[in-house]
């Protein structure tokens, strides 16, 4: 009997401990942009004082990736662009999360289906919320934090590595994303 109700409160404090877990990632992100076009400019205005972007907890902006746990895209992602933000992806600590801000983040935009750029940064890493516009409204950043804040708090299985989700393999020098589209190495 001693042993149920042993088990019984260790569950419990088990159970706690998650939900306070849970409450200060929801509360705590810690964004590290990646501007390469006018929404960075955009994103800019959202974390000066007019928006308040510490209401949403995500006022800490890090430029050191081991010390982000959200990434913000914002602009159009180049082929040779898209390496260097799946290692920078790669480099942050789990769990980590990634808005794409922007329509050029998001489809590649009005460049879309071209030589040089990507239809869009999933085919890179995975994206937990997509923000849509040209350049989107800052309300519209902050609206996508309320969903990323409710999407942390009912999904308690959300963390996945990007192995599991897509196959990352090396053939002949050229990364292929499995269900995604090639990219190449650097060309000089």
């Amino acid at each position: 009997m001693a042993e149920q109700f042993l088990t019984t409160r260790r569950d419990k404090f088990k159970e706690f401990l998650q939900g306070v877990v849970t409450w200060s990632r929801k509360w705590s992100f810690w964004p590290i942009p990646i501007g390469t076009a006018c929404c960075g400019i955009e994103y800019m205005a959202i974390v000066a004082s007019h928006f308040d972007i510490s209401r949403w907890g995500a006022e800490v902006v890090r430029f050191s990736p081991r010390q982000a746990d959200l990434m913000v895209i914002a602009g159009t992602i180049t082929r040779k662009m898209g390496e260097v933000v799946r290692r920078v992806w790669e480099q942050m600590a789990e769990p980590k999360w990634v808005i794409a801000f922007g329509s050029c983040a998001s489809t590649g935009n009005g460049i879309y289906q071209t030589y040089s750029v990507l239809d869009g940064v999933d085919k890179v890493i995975p994206v937990d919320v997509y923000v849509a516009g040209c350049p989107p409204r800052p309300e519209a950043f902050l609206e996508a934090l309320e969903y990323l804040q409710n999407k942390i708090e009912n999904k308690k299985e959300y963390f996945k590595k990007l192995e599991e989700e897509k196959k990352i393999i090396q053939v002949e020098g050229k990364t292929i994303i499995v269900g995604g589209e090639i990219i190449k190495p650097s060309i000089r």
